[in-house]
């Protein structure tokens, strides 16, 4: 059986494994799963890495059984691999790059200045765009090696879990937070009187079974899902 025929999930999967994991997005997917799954469905071709480069082209043409071709500028081109550097003395600690980083390598909270930890950058540039003071730059971190010279399976391992790692952190994120809410909405349910400017007692009773009946759909909506 040639790798082409094998079922859908497990090419895509074997085509992930051979991806640099930057998950740069410049491949025109929003991570490197996604790139792998519209591979394997004939979807994408071959050639929309420009971190996996000439020899990560190679690589897929081998497993796929599809011609090489050199790299879709469209898509960018081969280079070698940065790290991103935050000029602290300009930063206003809003958080964003925090939030665009996909492997969790900026570190610093609201309003303090924020710090890259270089070994986890993937040279993505997705904190570039929204940095409002651009206060980001990008330094050259493997002269002038490319691709996969440019990037070790090891590192490519790291930032793959790295990725993992901040999706269960969002998701739990996200989770508390919308436990807060409802905690929120629940207290100010029992006492809806002080937070409304609402009076008449009829109307209260009409808009607290209102906002029962809200909150009662959206718990089964959670459940269902």
């Amino acid at each position: 059986m040639t790798l082409r025929a094998l079922p859908h999930g497990e090419l895509a999967s074997r085509i992930l494994d051979a991806l640099p994991q930057t998950q740069c997005t410049r491949c025109g997917y929003p991570d490197c799963a996604g790139y792998a799954q519209a591979i394997a469905a004939g979807e994408a071709e071959i050639n929309q890495c420009p971190p996996g480069g000439r020899a990560g082209i190679a690589r897929l043409a081998q497993l796929t059984g599809l011609a090489e071709k050199t790299l879709d500028p469209a898509f960018g081109a081969e280079a070698p691999r940065s790290v991103a550097y935050i000029d602290e003395d300009w930063c206003i600690g809003c958080t964003l790059c925090i939030e665009a980083c996909p492997t969790d390598a900026i570190i610093g909270s609201n309003k303090r200045m924020h710090t890259v930890i270089e070994r986890y950058c993937t040279g993505c540039e997705l904190c570039l765009p929204v940095c409002p003071v651009d206060c980001i730059v990008l330094e050259n971190a493997t002269g002038a090696a490319t691709g996969w010279a440019a990037w070790s399976p090891a590192q490519a391992l790291l930032a793959r879990k790295r990725y993992a790692l901040r999706g269960v952190r969002r998701e739990r994120t996200q989770s508390e937070h919308a436990q807060v809410l409802k905690l929120l909405a629940e207290i100010k349910l029992e006492n809806l009187a002080a937070h409304s400017r609402i009076t008449d007692p009829e109307v209260l009773k009409q808009k607290k079974a209102y906002i029962e009946a809200a909150m009662a759909r959206a718990r089964e909506k959670r459940s269902s899902t």
